[in-house]
């Protein structure tokens, strides 16, 4: 018989978060999979708990989830952890479930702490319907691409983002989004954690050139549905007018001019449409 694979979360900063659930089966599996051995044997010997440590994360995935879902065929316990909050929430998890699954294991979850959970309860914006988009990408066209796809949803918007990429992050949102309610929410539960709210525009210019550190929620209020005006989509259009006075047809004009602003050609369209209405 299949052993049973926990999905076990843990603190996101204060140790003492953790649930007396979560250290009774840390305690009893047979092995634990975290994404940085150090990291949880730090938390492991805060509780005098010894366990076996293997390493899970996204770069040997697929290689551990076939070592761990082995450790389940023969009737072994495993619990997965991430570094910090839910295990399988942005991070390395879902292979080694579905491996579970397939075995016919039996998955259980030990509830904890989640960031952007947290996040959404402090925000001060709308709880009713949530979108939660993980790490944006770290490329600016990429990124762009996204944040168009996502910018309509009726629900408020919450991503994770790293110190160094906020800045670039911030002003992409403002140039897609248009100025919505927004809020930074870093470092949770820890000593210096922050909630920064206000219109997306005051929250881009704080943080241009603020060095900070530290793990960060980005937090939208939902969009009205009409297509922000920025200072960067008047330059779109100016684009798209410059390349037809070249004699290029107005569709691939927009095509091209979309491509060189690093938006969709319908947010191209979208900005072409509300800058000269």
């Amino acid at each position: 018989m299949p052993g049973i694979l926990y999905l076990v979360a843990t603190p996101i900063g204060n140790l003492k978060d953790i649930t007396l659930r979560a250290l009774e089966i840390l305690r009893a599996v047979d092995v634990i999979a975290c994404e940085d051995t150090r990291h949880t044997r730090k938390l492991l010997n805060h509780f005098e708990i010894s366990a076996k440590l293997v390493s899970y994360h996204e770069h040997n995935e697929i290689e551990r989830s076939e070592e761990l879902s082995g450790m389940l065929e023969e009737g072994k316990s495993v619990a997965i952890v991430s570094d910090a909050g839910t295990p399988g929430i942005s991070d390395p998890a879902y292979r080694v479930v579905q491996k579970a699954i397939e075995i016919g294991a039996d998955i259980v979850p030990i509830p904890g702490p989640a960031a952007f959970v947290n996040a959404a309860i402090v925000s001060g914006l709308p709880t009713d319907s949530l979108f939660f988009g993980g790490f944006l990408p770290s490329k600016k066209n990429e990124r762009r691409k996204r944040l168009d796809e996502i910018r309509d949803i009726p629900a408020t918007l919450f991503f994770y983002e790293t110190p160094h990429r906020l800045a670039k992050s911030l002003t992409d949102c403002l140039s897609i989004f248009g100025d919505r309610p927004a809020v930074i929410v870093r470092e949770l539960t820890k000593i210096h954690e922050e909630v920064v709210r206000g219109p997306l525009s005051e929250i881009e210019k704080r943080f241009a050139d603020e060095n900070i550190k530290g793990e960060i929620v980005l937090v939208f209020g939902r969009g009205s549905g009409a297509a922000p005006v920025t200072e960067n989509q008047t330059t779109l259009v100016r684009r798209i007018a410059e390349l037809e006075l070249a004699g290029i047809d107005h569709r691939v004009a927009l095509k091209r001019a979309a491509k060189e602003f690093g938006v969709s050609k319908s947010a191209a369209y979208r900005q072409f449409i509300a800058e000269r209405s």
